[in-house]
């Protein structure tokens, strides 16, 4: 299937490597973390064999979308260097894009020369948790390989981003940045915008309620909304509890961001964020 030629134009769709991916209804983006630093399930996947069940598992489950990251942007994690990170992220990149040809991979990285090479090996979409703002050359790498970009929000710097942060009225401060990114990355030729809050990413607890409360107000930016949510800080603090017992306030946080306009969920566990998405495509389809 060619698509050459294909309007950019409508946000319910991503176009990459001669594969289109429908947004007309949510899909999940099943995570694939293979830094052993990862806040919620690092080192749990050490082998080929561990990652392909997982990959698998996501697919079974109702993934249209995997997400692989190889460095942790968890506060204080320990700094990778960029041929770590390369090193750490090719080997998996290339077995997953091999036995699932079919599937949008996802590379999790804030480098423009990981996001190059990733591109090389049949990455479909680039995931920066920094919107471009922690490597001057990721947007010019991006508009060059023409595939999906993930344009996130963080204030500061994964080491910093959590030492009280501050804004003058969030909602307002991070709408802001994003018609300001939003512009540069088109002055790159970036068409296929995917456009993600960062929750967890230089917020508070209750910067990241008041985002998605007010989540709705940015689909005025025209682009698909991307939601990270899944067994974060927001979750399992709120409730006195932890990363591994969140996952049905995870799952409430994501029916509450599926109201509130979101495309894509970014999910450690696919089968309850499906389930999320049919739940409330049968709500809206009620008369």
């Amino acid at each position: 299937m060619s698509l050459q030629g294909t309007n950019f134009d409508s946000k319910y769709k991503l176009v990459a490597n001669n594969k289109l991916l429908s947004l007309q209804q949510p899909v999940v983006m099943g995570i694939i973390n293979v830094s052993p630093h990862s806040f919620y399930d690092g080192g749990a996947l050490v082998s080929e064999k561990q990652i392909l069940e997982k990959a698998e598992k996501h697919r079974a489950e109702g993934a249209q979308i995997l997400d692989i990251g190889a460095v942790s942007a968890k506060p204080y994690a320990p700094d990778v260097s960029e041929k770590e990170e390369w090193n750490v992220l090719f080997p998996v990149l290339k077995k997953i894009r091999k036995n699932f040809p079919e599937l949008f991979i996802s590379v999790d990285t804030f480098r423009s020369a990981v996001a190059r090479q990733a591109a090389n090996e049949g990455a479909d979409i680039i995931n920066d948790i920094s919107g471009g703002t922690l490597d001057s050359k990721m947007f010019e790498t991006v508009g060059r390989t023409g595939l999906p970009y993930v344009l996130m929000h963080i204030q500061g710097t994964p080491a910093t981003m959590q030492q009280n942060p501050k804004y003058n009225q969030v909602v307002h401060d991070v709408f802001s940045f994003f018609t300001q990114q939003i512009a540069l990355a088109k002055e790159q030729h970036i068409q296929q915008l995917i456009i993600d809050v960062g929750y967890g990413f230089g917020k508070t607890s209750a910067h990241n309620y008041q985002l998605l409360k007010h989540q709705s107000f940015f689909q005025s930016l025209d682009f698909p909304l991307l939601t990270g949510i899944s067994r974060k800080s927001m979750v399992y603090q709120t409730l006195e509890s932890t990363p591994a017992n969140s996952l049905n306030g995870t799952t409430v946080l994501h029916t509450i961001a599926l109201l509130n306009g979101t495309s894509i969920l970014r999910a450690h566990d696919v089968k309850e964020a499906a389930e999320a998405i049919r739940l409330v495509n049968c709500y809206y389809s009620a008369r």
